[in-house]
């Protein structure tokens, strides 16, 4: 079952590459894994999926815990993370999907014994709901983070509101996609800012459309 889906999830991603003349092999998957046990991930890994997502921290231990035969695995964490659980995660991974202030990257900072590869949350809906800087204050926070040499800011990552319409889900991913070239063109070292984490199984073809190069993909592996 899974590798029907994943097979389908493939087509997807190739089909909505090649409506915007992008190759494959330009967009990373990213399986969220947060709903499934140990033995579904060794799945879809043994399949070829190497980039796996959690979201809740002692979960993800435990999981990454027992899958320690996996070598090649880079592992997400795309959830909310408070300060005080900075310390036991964060030299545990290999992507940050949620940077959203300057007291988490004070933290990360202090806590981290490698180079952090993260991606700045950035809320373009404006949703109470989200977390997330705003569009208008990210450069800034960019800014005042120079000194942290712990943080390397590769992407900004958004997610659209569930209920979006497809209209609107391209403009808050062309919006993201936009200030991330902004960023770019900065030429920063400590932020280089390449990619755009967005879109999940609902949104993910139009996210991909609108640049997307990590896409965060759940639901549409895991379904029976």
């Amino acid at each position: 079952m899974i590798s029907d889906n994943l097979r389908e999830v493939e087509q997807e991603l190739r089909d909505s590459c090649a409506l915007v003349s992008r190759q494959r092999d330009e967009v990373t998957l990213v399986a969220v894994t947060k709903t499934v046990d140990v033995e579904k991930t060794s799945e879809l890994v043994d399949l070829g999926v190497y980039h796996l997502a959690e979201n809740r921290v002692d979960k993800f231990l435990e999981k990454k815990e027992q899958m320690g035969d996996f070598s090649n695995i880079s592992w997400h964490f795309i959830g909310n993370l408070q300060r005080r659980k900075v310390k036991s995660v964060i030299n545990e991974i290999d992507f940050f999907h949620a940077l959203d202030g300057l007291k988490l990257a004070n933290e990360i900072q202090k806590r981290a014994e490698k180079t952090i590869r993260c991606f700045i949350e950035v809320n373009v809906s404006g949703e109470a709901s989200k977390h997330g800087i705003s569009p208008e204050e990210v450069e800034q926070f960019i800014d005042s983070i120079a000194t942290y040499d712990r943080i390397q800011v590769v992407g900004l990552m958004t997610m659209a509101p569930f209920d979006s319409t497809v209209e609107e889900q391209h403009q808050f991913f062309k919006t993201l996609k936009k200030l991330q070239e902004n960023i770019e063109a900065k030429n920063l070292p400590y932020a280089p800012c390449t990619e755009t984490s967005m879109g999940m199984s609902n949104d993910f073809s139009v996210a991909i459309q609108e640049g997307a190069t990590f896409v965060r993909v759940g639901t549409a592996l895991f379904k029976e």
